[in-house]
Parts: structure tokens; C-alpha cells; sequence
């Protein structure tokens, strides 16, 4: 009952924010391409590895309280573009991965998991007075309610013997490779051969900062394992692949971020 009610405020949160990303449409386009080619690129290299697992989704959802988190110990050298990116394509991710469990789990989908991930994002969408609600629940989601819920779900429960598993290793590899490759490799495209550009003052170097970080996804991706996933051993294998993989990536987008030259000027 615990995890359920910490699941239904953090989807409440997601539909929050969604609604306010909308509210920007065309400072959202660029992030939120890169977001579906972030999803779309790791969940077919899971396949690619595991054509038979139905965890292939699990693979595509980015945390954005933990990739903000790793953010912060790029220090005093982190762009705030980079950040504002960062949330932008988050929640464009949040978006698909709603989309994602509706298209393809609904059958899976019992009444009460519904009101819990679908359910809730929708009031959050439909409430009235988001800002001062995102403000209040946007912490409290942060601090509390997300490391309660991975304890429950995840630190309690992770088993490390199950590390070279086939569908662990699959999960770390399609998370780690696809979500920068999917996300850097899109922006790149999308820059390059149409009329979309980068926002002033971020560079695509720093889009590979916020393309590692994307692959750290923990939340939304144990909600979608939990829901697709029935064998104990499937799900022992799904933690502990998305935890090596938000700790390699949440590493890896760190030292980038730390190492490329900032604040390079839009090039029209």
C-alpha cells in the first residue's frame, strides 16, 4: 500500500509537469525528439539482445530526480542550459513512457496500477494551481518519496549474484549505449539537416552529458517492470541491471559534463 501511494504522487507529479511543458511547445520540440529517439534506440538494442524478454521497455524511461542530482556534482561548472534541457527531454520521457505503458501493457494493467501510473499523471494534468503544487511536491518527490520508493522496490531487494544475468546485462548495455547514442545522435540530425537548433549557449558535446545522464532511470522503469514482468528472477535481474546503469551513467554523464568546454554560442 506504501509503494502504491508513493507511485500515484509521483505520477501525479509527472502530469504536473507535463502540463507545464506544454505550456512551452516550441522550446520543447528539439528535447522532446531526442527523448523518443532516447527511448526508442535502447528498447531496440534490448531487443537486439533479448528478443524474447517483455523487459525491453524498462530500458527506456530517464529518472530525471537522479539525473539532476548527478548533475549537481558537476558544481559551479554545470550550464544552465544544459539543466533546462535535461528537465525538458525528462519530461517529454515521462510523457512516452505513459504512452508506452498504455499502448502496449494496458492488458497487463490491473484497476489498481492504472489509477496509480495513468490515473494519477491525468489529475495532475487536469489540476488547476500546478506551479505552486510542483513547488511543493517537486522536493518532496526528490527527498522523500523516490528514495523511500527505491528502497522498497530496489535497495531491499537488489541481488547482486544475478549481475551477468542475460536481461541485466542487456538493461546496462541498453541504457548506458542507447540512451546517449539515441539522444546525441538525434540531436545531431535534427541541428544538422533541418531548421531546428540547440538553445543559445549549449553545444552537442554537452547533449552526450545529457544523453549519459539519461541513462539513469530507475522510478518509472521498476513501475513498467513490475507491471510486465511475473518471474522472480526476471525482476532480480531488472533491478540490478538498472542500478549498475544509472551508476555507470550518473558517473560517466558527471565527468563529461565536468570535462567539455561550456557555453558555446548557437550556430545558425
Amino acid at each position: 500500500m506504501l509503494s502504491q501511494s508513493l507511485t500515484f504522487i509521483f505520477f501525479l507529479l509527472i502530469g504536473l509537469e507535463l502540463r507545464e511543458g506544454i505550456a512551452r511547445p516550441k522550446e520543447a520540440v528539439l528535447p522532446a525528439l531526442c527523448a523518443f529517439a532516447g527511448m526508442v534506440v535502447p528498447a531496440l538494442i534490448f531487443l537486439g539482445l533479448q528478443p524474447h524478454s517483455g523487459a525491453w521497455a524498462v530500458s527506456m524511461p530517464t529518472d530525471v530526480a537522479l539525473a539532476i542530482g548527478a548533475l549537481s556534482f558537476v558544481g559551479k561548472k554545470v550550464n544552465p542550459a544544459v539543466r533546462l534541457f535535461l528537465l525538458t527531454l525528462a519530461i517529454a520521457d515521462d510523457f512516452l513512457s505513459l504512452v508506452v505503458i498504455g499502448l502496449f501493457f494496458r492488458n497487463d494493467l490491473d484497476l489498481s496500477s492504472a489509477i496509480y501510473t495513468i490515473g494519477a499523471a491525468t489529475i495532475g494534468f487536469v489540476l488547476p494551481f500546478r506551479k505552486p503544487l510542483i513547488k511543493v511536491l517537486g522536493p518532496v518527490a526528490t527527498f522523500i518519496i523516490i528514495p523511500v520508493y527505491l528502497w522498497i522496490n530496489l535497495l531491499s531487494k537488489i541481488d547482486f549474484s544475478v549481475l551477468t544475468g542475460k536481461i541485466s546485462i542487456a538493461v546496462v548495455i541498453a541504457r548506458v549505449v542507447g540512451k546517449v547514442l539515441g539522444i546525441s545522435l538525434a540531436a545531431w540530425l535534427l541541428t544538422r539537416f533541418t531548421k531546428l537548433r540547440l538553445p543559445v549557449g549549449l553545444t552537442l558535446n554537452e547533449i552526450v552529458g545529457v544523453g549519459l545522464l539519461a541513462g539513469m532511470g530507475l522510478t518509472v522503469s521498476l513501475v513498467i517492470a513490475e507491471i510486465t514482468l511475473s518471474a522472480p528472477s526476471d525482476l532480480a535481474e531488472v533491478r540490478t541491471g538498472l542500478f549498475f546503469a544509472a551508476v555507470i551513467s550518473g558517473l560517466a554523464g558527471a565527468v563529461w559534463l565536468r570535462t567539455v568546454k561550456s557555453g558555446a554560442p548557437r550556430q545558425d
